[in-house]
C-alpha cells in the first residue's frame, strides 16, 4: 500500500511509523519541504517500506492508496481540496479544539472536522480514524502490558473504511468499525475530553482512549 501523509509533526512521525511497520510505502509532504525530509530521516532504517518526499500533494497523491491529514483543523479543508480527482481515500485525525481557550470545539453543533473535510471535497471517500491516541503511543502501537492500540475507523464508504482497517491492522494495531462518518462528532468530542484530563491525570500527552471488554459472567 503506498500511504500519503501530509504533515511533518509528531502524529505524521508516529503514523508514518506505524504504516512503515506495515510493510507500506510512506509518501511525505509538508509545507516545509525541509520538515517533511527531517521527518523522513527519522524514519531512516524502518524495518519495511520505504519513504519518499515530494513538493506537491497533488504529485504526492497520484497512485497513493490513502492520503493521511496529518495537518491542525482547519488546514484539512485546504489540503483536500488540492487533492486530484478519482475519489481518493482520506483519512481526517484532527480534532478540532479552540486552542485559545481550550475550553470547546471550533465546529459547529451538528457536524465534525471529518464531515467538513468530506464537504470540502465531494468525490473523496473520507474515514475519520488515529484521532484518539497521542502521538507518543502511535510511535509503538501499544500500551501498558503489551496491549495493542484501538484505532476507532468511522465512513460512509465501506471500500475506504476498509482501506484504513488493513492499514491500522498491518501497523499492529486494533481497528475498531466505529460506523459511518457522523460518529466523527462523539469521537472528536471524545478526545477533547481526554485532552483535558491529561494535567488533571498526570497522563503526560502518552495516553490513548480503549476500549477494554469485562470478565465474561
Amino acid at each position: 500500500m503506498i500511504v500519503l501523509i501530509v504533515g511533518a509533526g509528531d502524529m505524521a512521525l508516529g503514523i508514518a511509523a506505524r504504516a512503515l511497520a506495515g510493510g507500506n510505502d510512506v509518501r511525505l509532504v509538508a509545507r516545509s519541504r525541509k520538515r517533511a525530509e527531517d521527518l523522513a530521516r527519522e524514519l531512516v532504517g524502518a524495518p519495511e517500506g520505504t519513504v519518499e518526499v515530494f513538493s506537491s500533494v497533488a504529485e504526492a497523491a497520484a497512485g497513493a492508496d490513502a492520503t493521511v491529514l496529518a495537518v491542525p483543523y482547519p488546514a484539512t479543508l485546504d489540503v483536500v481540496r488540492r487533492l486530484p480527482e478519482g475519489g481518493p481515500v482520506v483519512v481526517d485525525i484532527a480534532n478540532p479544539v479552540n486552542l485559545s481557550t481550550f475550553d470547546s470545539l471550533v465546529t459547529e453543533p451538528g457536524t465534525s472536522a471529518a464531515e467538513e473535510v468530506a464537504a470540502a471535497n465531494p468525490d473523496a471517500r473520507v474515514v475519520k480514524a488515529f484521532n484518539t491516541a497521542f502521538a507518543a503511543v502511535l510511535a509503538t502501537g501499544r500500551l501498558d502490558g503489551d496491549l495493542p492500540l484501538d484505532v476507532f475507523v468511522a465512513s460512509d464508504n465501506e471500500a475506504a473504511k476498509e482501506v484504513v482497517v488493513q492499514l491500522a491492522r498491518r501497523g499492529g494495531l486494533n481497528p475498531l468499525d466505529a460506523g459511518p462518518l457522523r460518529r466523527a462528532r462523539e469521537l472528536e468530542a471524545l478526545q477533547f475530553f481526554h485532552m483535558t484530563l491529561q494535567d488533571r491525570l498526570g497522563l503526560r500527552w502518552a495516553s490513548a482512549i480503549q476500549i477494554v471488554p469485562g470478565a465474561t459472567p
